[in-house]
């Protein structure tokens, strides 16, 4: 019986101990959600400020959402408060009964990921990066140059801020591009966590990471890199 008591207090002890992270995670989540934040598609052609706040409300807290969010993202009126579910790594964003309309989960540090089934995923990021994101996004539209390892010029290519479509925009081969490229033929960009993101007709998808040379190479990298430069 002494035994059966000690197993029985240790596991006890780890539920407590469990159960005391999880709140503490709730706590700390909670506090590192105050502010204004960007709720967006995930190449931000349409976005939306969320300022959330920590004053309780009916299931929940306190957040504002500015007036053009109904606009730009019709889903965001059932919107009137924010929690935390889950083991405390859920931000939930919920409509007046406490419902779920979007719940987000922390993807890397200070963006969280939602899906809403038949529209597609959504961003929420502080507000302060994702203008800064805003900012190089600009600075990438414009003449590039795609060249080898061995500095080669093998295509020029054109992206614009031009939509496509809800998440990307248009890009252009220049004439005269390597078989490869031109075999690949992108029509379609985004730039997306840090990569340059080519998109071709047939749905393949090749992506660029910027390197220590401010130059942007194609990943996974291989024996015979190929790389973007900035023209």
């Amino acid at each position: 019986m002494t035994a059966l008591r000690v197993v029985a207090l240790l596991i006890a002890a780890c539920v407590a101990a469990t159960g005391a992270a999880h709140a503490q995670d709730a706590t700390t989540l909670k506090k590192e959600m105050i502010g204004q934040w960007e709720l967006s598609t995930t190449e931000r052609s349409k976005t939306c400020v969320v300022t959330i706040k920590g004053d309780p409300v009916a299931q929940g807290f306190k957040l504002e959402l500015e007036p053009a969010c109904k606009t730009a993202l019709p889903f965001t009126k059932d919107i009137v408060a924010w929690s935390i579910k889950g083991l405390g790594d859920i931000v939930r964003l919920q409509d007046a009964t406490g419902e779920s309309v979007i719940d987000f989960t922390e993807v890397e540090a200070g963006i969280f990921e939602g899906l809403r089934q038949g529209e597609g995923v959504y961003i929420l990021q502080d507000l302060a990066a994702a203008r800064s994101m805003a900012k190089s996004m600009d600075q990438m539209i414009g003449d590039w140059a795609m060249v080898r390892g061995n500095g080669q010029p093998i295509c020029g290519l054109t992206l614009t801020n031009t939509e496509a479509d809800q998440d990307n925009f248009q890009v252009f081969l220049k004439p005269k591009c390597d078989a490869a490229i031109a075999q690949f033929n992108p029509t379609q960009w985004r730039l997306e966590r840090g990569q340059i993101i080519l998109m071709s007709k047939s749905g393949e998808v090749w992506q660029f990471e910027a390197d220590d040379n401010a130059q942007w190479r194609r990943v996974p990298d291989t024996a015979d890199p190929l790389i973007m430069l900035r023209q």
